[in-house]
């Protein structure tokens, strides 16, 4: 028996899956919110007990680089070891790969229901694909065919530094240097970004913020919600929450076109995490796909890549479960 999961700094899904089964059919699956607890072996170890099964070995996908059997989760409190977890949940062995690595390898298992298409483009059999999850944070990873299947290899691209493609881009790069000196993609690509965005403009004058939309906000602890449904009103618009979204969108569509262009990723782009599905509409529009083709003379070799957002919420535990279950992906 197998225990897959996916980490992450908000939530964590587990499943228990074997072999007959595969990883698309769990014997039991189960949603935590990770904040609640002080560490993942407290979490599993709630798990089991409902469950009430014998595991014999466990992978899990976590929001963090996992170096020898090790993580850090990058929005989380939690030092998670492989060799602590494997006795603390009585497994024969414990696996953590990095969430955006078990994303990837789900995506080989996708069918058509479980994507929204962005750019058709021209896909190039067993070409390279890329991966990357605006989310808590931002994760990307991608897949290369090496002869017989597709393998997934992690990245910690989203915290490389951010590029401004626009004057209104560079000054919020200045803004967000007094901040935090150093810039990273996710400081702008992810949940964490957007209130920044939001904030940058309302101070820089761009558009007066709404009563509607500061009395939602002072009463929430996660701003992103409203923001993005102040942007997405038909009735009474938000101009500041729509910016913030037209900024997001264009600096998530440029660097989903530059890790397209290091990986040569001719077999599609897929954008997983939890922000995109709900953003789908202003997706669509031009922002992101301007973005993502304002790539100089290989605007037109980005513009023939598939790029889809992945609408499966499950798709890291799907390919936490690929992999510890051994089947490879076609």
């Amino acid at each position: 028996m197998l225990l897959a999961g996916d980490v992450g700094g908000a939530k964590t899904n587990l499943g228990v899956y074997s072999e007959d089964r595969g990883p698309l059919k769990p014997i039991f699956e189960s949603t935590f919110p990770s904040t609640r607890y002080a560490s993942l072996e407290e979490l599993v170890n709630e798990f089991l007990s409902e469950v009430s099964i014998e595991i014999e070995r466990a992978v899990f996908g976590v929001a963090g680089p996992v170096l020898r059997g090790r993580a850090r989760i990058t929005n989380l409190p939690w030092v998670i070891e492989e060799i602590r977890l494997r006795d603390a949940i009585r497994a024969d062995s414990v696996t953590l790969m990095n969430d955006l690595e078990a994303v990837a390898y789900g995506v080989t298992l996708l069918e058509h229901a479980d994507m929204h298409t962005l750019n058709e483009g021209v896909p190039v059999d067993r070409g390279a694909m890329a991966v990357l999850a605006p989310g808590t944070g931002l994760g990307e990873a991608f897949l290369v065919w090496d002869g017989g299947w597709y393998r997934a290899c992690p990245s910690e691209g989203g915290h490389a530094d951010f590029g401004p493609n626009s004057e209104l881009e560079i000054d919020l790069l200045r803004h967000l240097q007094k901040k935090y000196g150093h810039v990273s993609l996710e400081r702008i690509c992810s949940g964490q970004g957007m209130p920044d965005i939001y904030a940058f403009l309302k101070e820089r004058g761009y558009a007066k913020e709404q009563d509607w939309v500061a009395e939602r906000l002072r009463s929430v602890d996660d701003p992103n919600p409203v923001i993005v449904n102040a942007a997405l009103e038909d009735e009474r618009r938000c101009e500041l929450c729509t910016k913030t979204l037209s900024v997001f969108i264009s600096a998530l569509g440029a660097e989903a076109g530059n890790l397209a262009l290091k990986v040569m990723a001719t077999g599609g782009v897929y954008i997983g995490g939890g922000i995109a599905p709900r953003i789908l509409p202003l997706l669509d529009k031009g922002d992101f796909f301007e973005g993502f083709t304002n790539k100089g003379r290989f605007s037109e070799l980005v513009s023939r890549i598939p790029v889809h957002v992945i609408l499966n919420p499950k798709a890291a535990l799907m390919g936490a479960a690929l992999h510890g279950l051994g089947i490879a992906g076609t």
